[in-house]
């Protein structure tokens, strides 16, 4: 079994080809498709019905056996924890095939045997047949290396309780760690939210017939840690739609097309607005992120009558007062980023940049001007029917105030949050977090699977918000659709933003704002993996 990245289908062409066994899904170098739970069930009820008789049990616990020879060769001891589902017998099937391939093996059962579906029940006998000691607890006086968590996987529907959260709490003491079959227990399939307290916390996620997008949002890529994908041989890309896609980059992060006759015109201009009183760390940031993304001409424009207009270290910036933006004849056609440390100041230049400027990325400030002001909201909704395209790039905590609910609502479920918003202000909206959410009315909706905790410093909003202005300057006239130009360099902007500041690539448990846009820019001059 091979360790590398499968291939995955981005919605258009042929999906591709299957691989036999587990593959390791991230970092993500092509796009994987995502199924909720409801076209998980509906692949798997048609398997079923193709291969009768506990076929596809048996084939996803060989799947798990291949894992741990992969994975964990040197697991002697391995306690499997099941459940009274198909994931149950999953791992009860698994526990054979590792009994017979040398491991000792120990199983809990967490359900009441006499009460097991037929294909549970079958790999009940296997594993006993096998000579593997099935107890109703965790195993006393052995030391497992590794622990399967086969208890609900997507049977999950509520917190779990009875004998399967007897599981989970001596999964957490177990001192091993854990495979989760299919899911984590605890974890929400569809959204990623922990469905109760506790949950497993894997090391690593075996996802099997489909991948769920809750292993890549919200808390999942928490509690999943490595996940693994086996499609089991089913074809499962074409025969349902998928609710959402993990994307990768499908071209270089900056554009090609560069000529000997290019000039500073042909990439356009960004224009970053903020920088309110107190807050010109923010604009900075921002304008030097466009620069280095490939703005032909950069300008910042401080909202503070009383800021310098210096170059802060980057004299390739231009720098103009906010009394220029009255004239719109400068910076119409630009691409317009505006809130960056904006304050309070913002809501006086915004409705004209939302009447004018050909191309619009709203962050911070301006998102918080337009949850409190219905007026400038239905001037975002206007652009979209004047065929002008709009970003938008809140944390969860704007989102929520731009729909009205709480922040606990939002990561609730946030492809749905994602999806309203976008519907709602007719817009792309970043809803950035773990797993970061891209979505655009009428496209397929993306998860971006790099990036970390490192992002969790100040500035970093500002940096991602900047290099989308840049970007998306310098790629102006590569589409011929705006929503769907905006759509691309918002997934590209944030995959790059992520791969930046990825675990394990930098020093210390946070990046410094400006040293990310370096590293950015090195990342992007790269070719791809």
């Amino acid at each position: 079994m091979a360790s590398t990245p499968g291939s995955g289908w981005n919605g258009t062409g042929s999906p591709p080809s299957r691989a036999a066994g587990p593959r390791r899904v991230l970092p993500a170098r092509h796009a994987w498709v995502l199924h909720d739970t409801a076209a998980s069930r509906a692949i798997e009820a048609r398997a079923l019905a193709a291969e009768p008789g506990g076929a596809l049990m048996r084939r996803a616990a060989a799947s798990v056996a291949r894992w741990v020879a992969a994975v964990a060769p040197h697991a002697q001891r391995i306690w499997v924890a099941c459940g009274p589902g198909g994931n149950g017998g999953d791992g009860l099937h698994a526990a054979a095939l590792l009994a017979r391939r040398g491991h000792r093996v120990s199983v809990s059962l967490h359900a009441d045997a006499a009460r097991l579906p037929a294909d549970t029940a079958a790999g009940l006998r296997a594993a006993l047949g096998a000579g593997v000691p099935v107890t109703d607890r965790a195993p006393t006086g052995f030391s497992p290396d590794v622990v399967i968590d086969a208890l609900l996987g997507l049977g999950s529907r509520g917190p779990p309780d009875g004998a399967v959260l007897d599981g989970v709490r001596a999964l957490q003491l177990a001192g091993a760690p854990v495979l989760a079959v299919d899911l984590p227990t605890g974890l929400h399939a569809d959204t990623g939210a922990a469905l109760g307290d506790p949950v497993v916390r894997a090391h690593w996620t075996l996802s099997l017939l489909t991948l769920k997008p809750g292993l890549f949002t919200g808390m999942g890529r928490e509690l999943s840690g490595e996940i693994w994908f086996d499609d089991l041989g089913i074809a499962t890309a074409a025969s349902e739609p998928p609710v959402a896609q993990l994307y990768a980059p499908a071209a270089p992060a900056r554009p090609g097309g560069v000529t000997h006759g290019s000039h500073k015109g042909t990439f356009g201009d960004t224009v970053v607005v903020g920088g309110a009183p107190g807050m010109a760390g923010a604009l900075s940031l921002a304008a030097q992120a466009a620069l280095a993304a490939g703005s032909g001409r950069t300008i910042a424009v401080p909202l503070d009558a009383d800021a310098p207009l210096r170059h802060d270290g980057r004299p390739e910036l231009l720098w103009r007062p906010a009394s220029a933006l009255a004239e719109p004849g400068w910076w119409g056609d630009a691409t317009v980023v505006c809130g960056c440390g904006g304050g309070e100041a913002v809501g006086a230049p915004l409705p004209r940049l939302l009447a004018r400027a050909a191309r619009l990325v709203l962050d911070a400030d301006a998102l918080n001007a337009l949850a409190r002001d219905e007026r400038l909201r239905e001037g975002l909704k206007s652009r979209a029917r004047h065929g002008l395209a709009s970003i938008l790039t809140p944390h969860p905590l704007e989102a929520a105030r731009l729909l009205g609910v709480s922040t606990r609502d939002v990561q609730a479920d946030r492809l749905r949050a994602a999806a309203q918003l976008a519907s709602e202000l007719q817009v792309t909206i970043v809803l950035k977090g773990s797993g970061t959410v891209v979505c655009t009315p009428g496209l397929a909706t993306g998860i971006n699977g790099t990036g970390g905790p490192a992002l969790a410093s100040g500035g970093t909003g500002d940096v991602l918000a900047g290099w989308l202005g840049g970007s998306w300057s310098r790629r102006r006239a590569e589409d011929s659709t705006a929503h769907g130009s905006a759509h691309a360099i918002a997934q590209q902007t944030v995959w790059l933003h992520g791969a930046a500041a990825e675990p394990g690539t930098i020093a210390g448990d946070t990046v410094r704002a400006q040293d990310l846009i370096d590293r950015m820019r090195h990342l992007a001059e790269q070719p791809l993996p």
